[in-house]
């Protein structure tokens, strides 16, 4: 019994080393925002590889996720007569849980598996011990342009995302469901608010800090050789995905609370 109490112990002391590792590494990311130098060249960079490079992946996913939405809210609502609903419900839906939620793990999916795999073989063949050697501060160079770049980048994926999203809904409610095309855009856009949109959008910020900084931070603790960096790339998808749903459901309580 002792050692299985000394064993869980270890455990949960071990997570809550960790948790607080992340919170200073991310503590001392924000710190580097406003203190010279900057690398402009870096973000730009990192802006094209974590947006615009991520784009196609959550367009597809969303169109799809509203044309299933649609299908499955009519299929409910078919049920108590409730089928004119299907446009509002696909709208808030998308604008305010899946659109964020699903582009931050497409995000995480693609870019935190991405920055963890080259910062961390970056570590493997000391560049970053190099960086250091050249007076470069790792944390400013690598780390503070990709989390800037996708903390910027992630609210206009999930807004292109809920707008084909929503689109999506709109192609099966009118094709497959029979619903008018004036009546479904009307029912639409006097469902959603402005706060609705905003809160995807904060979201969105929120899930584009933890996919970065998740991936930044394992890829710099990656281990010696090729398994460090695979578990380094395994550990960021997995770490991301999971803070992502945690995230999520502490500002849908503070947004959306009674």
């Amino acid at each position: 019994m002792i050692r299985l109490l000394a064993s869980l112990g270890r455990a949960v002391m071990g997570a809550l080393a960790s948790i607080g590792a992340v919170v200073l590494y991310a503590a001392q990311t924000v710190s580097h925002l406003f203190r010279p130098p900057f690398y402009p060249r870096e973000f730009l960079n990192a802006l094209i590889q974590i947006g615009w490079l991520s784009l196609p992946v959550v367009g597809l996913t969303a169109f799809f996720t509203g044309g299933a939405l649609a299908l499955q809210i009519f299929a409910g609502g078919s049920r108590y007569g409730a089928e004119e609903v299907v446009p509002s419900i696909v709208a808030i839906g998308m604008v305010r849980e899946l659109g964020p939620v699903l582009g931050g793990l497409m995000v995480a999916a693609r870019v935190a598996s991405s920055i963890a795999a080259e910062i961390g073989t970056m570590k493997v063949t000391e560049q970053i011990d190099a960086l250091t050697t050249l007076s470069t501060n790792p944390m400013k160079y690598l780390t503070l342009p990709r989390v800037l770049a996708a903390t910027l980048a992630v609210p206009v994926l999930v807004a292109v995302g809920d707008s084909i999203g929503i689109f999506g809904g709109y192609v099966v409610g009118v094709n497959r469901l029979d619903f008018n095309a004036a009546t479904y855009i009307k029912n639409t856009v006097d469902f959603l608010e402005g706060w609705d949109i905003i809160s995807g959008l904060v979201k969105g910020a929120a899930f584009g800090f933890i996919v970065a900084t998740m991936g930044c931070y394992h890829g710099m603790n990656s281990g010696r050789g090729a398994q460090g960096v695979g578990r380094a790339t395994k550990s960021a998808v997995v770490s991301a995905s999971v803070l992502i749903f945690a995230a999520n459901y502490i500002l849908t309580e503070l947004f959306f609370a009674a």
